[in-house]
C-alpha cells in the first residue's frame, strides 16, 4: 500500500520474523497518506523493550524510555524509535501518565492517541490499522480528537497546542467539538514546560496555515502569551490600517517566510500599541513609541518561553527597527548595512515588507515605506559588487597606515573615515585609499 524506505522494512521485518507484530505508526504514515515525505519514523510493536535490544543486539540500541517502552534504534545515524504497545493509566498533573501498561494489540495502543491523524498505524505484513477513520480525515484535511477531546486534552495539556502546530503545518481544519475543546481546555497549557509550548509555537508560527490558526484560536495562544490579550480587537482608526491590531498582526505574520526570528519577530512586532495608543484632535489614531516600548516586552515574552539567545536578540532588535526610516540612495543604503550588518539589514527590509502587506491598500501606496522595493534593489546591488561593510572589507589594513607612519588610535579613526569616504563614493581600491591616508 505504501513505498517505506528500505531501513524501515528491514526494522519491522525483523520484528516480524522474531514472532512480534510491528508496525510505523503516527506522523510519518500521515505524511504517506497526505503525499509528503516522512522527516522521521516511529515504529510500534508487540515485543517488550527487553526483546527489542536483544533483536537488535548487533546494532546501536539506546534505552532512551523504557520505563514508557520506548528504546530508539540508530542505523547509518538516523534514529528510528521502537515503542512497545502500551495504554496510559493516569493524568494526575494533566502532563504524563502516572502508570503505563504494556499491551498486545495495535487497537488498543492507538486508543491512546491524541489525534486520528496519527491514531493509524501500518505493516506490510499486516496492513493498514484504521480505527478511529485516520485515513479519512487526513484526505479530508481535518483534524479530529481520539475519542471524547476534553478527556484527551485533560490528559496532557501539550495537546491544546500540538492541535495547533498540526493544524498550521498541515493546513487541517479542526472539527467543531475537537475545536470548542481547545477553547474550553486552553487552561490546561499551564502544566507544560515553557521550552514545549516554545517549541509547539515556534512550529505553528512556521505552518503555512498559521493565518487561519491564529485568527481562529488567538485565545488559546494567548494563554501562554497573556501580553497579546490587548490586541484583540482594538482598533487603529487611520487611513493606512483597515484591520484591528491583531487582525493585522496574523497577517503580517503570513506575510513573511516561515524563518522562526521573523515569525517571532511579526507576532510581537505590535505587542506595544495599545499601551502607546493616542488620538489627535481629528480622530486619526497614532501609536509613537511602540517599538521602543515593544522589544523590551518581547524580550521578556522571549526570556520566560526560554527561547534560543540568538533568536531573542534578534527578534528583539528588529521590532526596536521595525519602524524607522529607511533611507533610499545608495550612501545611506550603505550606511545601513555597515551599522547593522547584512543579515539583520536584509531581515529589517524583511519585517517592513511584511508589515506593509498587513496595511490596507491606502496604507500599500502611501507613507514612509513605499521606498521598500528601491532600497532592496540598492542594497542588492551592494552586496552584489562587494561593497566594504567594515573596515576590514577595505582594500587597506591597519598595517598599511602603521607603515605610513599612524599609531594608536590613528588608526582605527583613519579606517573609519576611510570607510566613511568609500560610503561616499571613493573607490575600494588600494591607491586612493593611501592617498586619502596619506592626506
Amino acid at each position: 500500500m505504501f513505498t517505506l524506505p528500505e531501513t524501515v522494512l528491514s526494522i519491522l521485518s525483523r520484528l516480524e520474523s522474531a514472532g512480534h507484530a510491528a508496525y510505523a505508526v503516527g506522523g510519518a504514515v500521515r505524511d504517506l497518506i497526505r503525499g509528503a515525505t516522512p522527516h522521521d519514523w516511529d515504529l510500534t510493536t508487540s515485543a517488550r523493550p527487553e526483546e527489542v535490544m536483544a533483536i537488535f543486539a548487533d546494532e546501536t540500541v539506546v534505552p532512551t524510555g523504557l520505563q514508557h517502552g520506548t528504546v530508539t534504534l540508530v542505523i547509518d545515524h538516523i534514529p528510528y524509535e521502537i515503542t512497545t504497545f502500551r495504554g496510559e493509566i493516569g493524568y494526575t498533573d494533566h502532563r504524563r501518565p502516572d502508570a503505563v501498561e504494556f499491551l498486545d494489540s495495535i487497537e488498543a495502543d492507538l486508543a491512546r492517541r491524541d489525534f486520528t491523524a496519527g491514531a493509524i498505524a501500518y505493516s506490510p505484513a499486516r496492513g493498514l490499522c484504521d480505527p478511529f477513520g485516520g485515513v479519512a480525515d487526513v484526505k479530508a484535511g481535518v483534524l479530529r480528537a481520539v475519542g471524547d477531546p476534553m478527556t484527551r486534552f485533560a490528559e496532557d495539556g501539550l495537546r491544546v497546542l500540538r492541535a495547533l502546530r498540526f493544524a498550521s503545518a498541515c493546513g487541517f481544519t479542526i472539527e467543531e467539538k475537537t475545536a470548542r475543546a481547545l477553547h474550553e481546555g486552553k487552561h490546561l497549557i499551564a502544566p507544560v514546560a515553557a521550552e514545549r509550548i516554545y517549541s509547539e509555537l515556534t512550529r505553528t508560527l512556521c505552518g503555512a496555515g498559521v493565518e487561519a490558526v491564529l485568527l481562529s484560536y488567538g485565545d488559546v495562544i494567548a494563554e501562554a502569551i497573556p501580553e497579546l490579550i490587548p490586541l484583540f480587537g482594538f482598533p487603529q482608526n487611520t487611513s493606512y490600517h483597515d484591520r484591528d491590531v491583531w487582525a493585522h498582526t496574523v497577517a503580517t505574520v503570513a506575510a513573511i517566510e516561515p524563518d522562526p526570528v521573523l515569525r517571532w519577530t511579526m507576532l510581537l512586532h505590535d505587542v506595544a500599541k495599545p499601551a502607546c495608543h493616542y488620538v489627535d484632535e481629528r480622530g486619526t489614531a497614532h501609536f509613537k513609541t511602540h517599538p521602543e516600548k515593544g522589544a523590551p516586552i518581547a524580550d521578556g515574552i522571549l526570556a520566560r518561553l526560554k527561547a534560543e539567545r540568538v533568536t531573542r536578540e534578534e527578534a528583539t532588535a528588529l521590532i526596536y527597527l521595525h519602524d524607522i526610516d529607511l533611507p533610499d540612495d545608495r550612501a545611506g543604503v550603505h550606511r545601513l548595512l555597515v551599522k547593522l550588518g547584512k543579515e539583520r539589514t536584509l531581515r529589517l527590509l524583511a519585517v517592513k515588507e511584511a508589515d506593509l502587506a498587513g496595511k490596507s491598500p491606502y496604507g500599500r501606496t502611501h507613507g514612509r515605506d513605499v521606498i521598500l522595493p528601491r532600497v532592496r534593489e540598492i542594497a542588492k546591488s551592494l552586496l552584489a559588487e562587494g561593497a566594504p561593510l567594515s573596515v576590514r572589507d577595505l582594500a587597506v589594513s591597519g598595517t598599511d597606515l602603521l607603515a605610513l607612519g599612524l599609531a594608536g588610535r590613528q588608526v582605527g579613526d583613519t579606517l573609519t573615515r576611510l570607510l566613511e569616504e568609500v560610503i561616499d563614493g571613493t573607490p575600494n581600491e588600494r591607491n586612493p585609499l593611501l592617498a586619502l591616508a596619506r592626506a
